[in-house]
């Protein structure tokens, strides 16, 4: 029987590509989707994904969404204290369940601090692609039909011209030397809009780039067809 668990849901290739990985095995069960909002802009934290952009997401992958709200500026211990609510609700709604994946690829202490975060609280996290080789992994992911685009860029990294740009292969030609090919340093975030894990593909819309805090490049992507984001 396999064991069931949540899956931390940014809206990003990574986690995309986890959730790709997982249902190709049978000892798991992805059962449902936890993200981070910021209540007050109603967007996926750092990515900048808009909220109904997120729901659509999950309607595409048939998978609930547990969405875990923020204010903006949040300190760590009101992060945790939201989260660890969430996983209360994923216990009542998921009996037993005690496990959430993340698509962490390289940074070990943002995997340990995610492991002790839920610890404290009775969990376990499962971690399938870290320690992957990004050179590699970039690649898989085009190859196995990933489509998504560049959301934020951190501009102290990369261009800001970068932003909104397609991930494909004319991109990672075109990283500069140093950068990580899947953004793992943080030069960039991702919004996906198919996949092999996607029941049918978003219809989004590129709107305008800004630019945050002096330094983050966030383009705006909007459905293009608002019927598809019912939750």
């Amino acid at each position: 029987m396999s064991r069931r668990i949540l899956l931390a849901w940014s809206g990003g290739k990574d986690a995309a590509w986890t959730l790709h990985h997982l249902r190709g095995r049978d000892d798991v069960e992805v059962v449902g989707l936890l993200t981070t909002l910021n209540g007050d802009f109603q967007r996926v934290a750092m990515h900048g994904i808009r909220r109904d952009v997120l729901r659509a997401q999950a309607n595409a992958v048939g998978l609930p969404l547990l969405e875990s709200v923020i204010p903006h500026g949040s300190d760590n211990d009101t992060y945790e204290a939201t989260f660890a609510a969430s996983l209360r609700q994923a216990r009542d709604r998921w009996p037993g369940i005690d496990t959430v994946a993340f698509g962490d690829l390289l940074l070990a202490d943002v995997r340990d601090w995610r492991e002790a975060m839920c610890a404290r609280h009775g969990w376990s996290i499962l971690t399938p692609l870290f320690g992957s080789d990004t050179t590699a992994l970039a690649p898989e992911m085009l190859d196995g039909g990933l489509r998504t685009h560049l959301c934020c860029v951190d501009t102290q990294q990369l261009d800001a011209r970068f932003a909104g740009r397609l991930f494909d292969t004319t991109l990672l030609a075109d990283l500069p030397a140093g950068a990580d090919p899947c953004g793992e340093n943080g030069e960039f975030h991702t919004l996906v809009e198919d996949g092999p894990m996607f029941q049918r593909p978003l219809q989004l819309q590129r709107g305008d780039t800004v630019l945050r805090d002096g330094r983050f490049a966030f383009t705006d992507f909007q459905l293009a067809d608002q019927t598809t984001a019912s939750s």
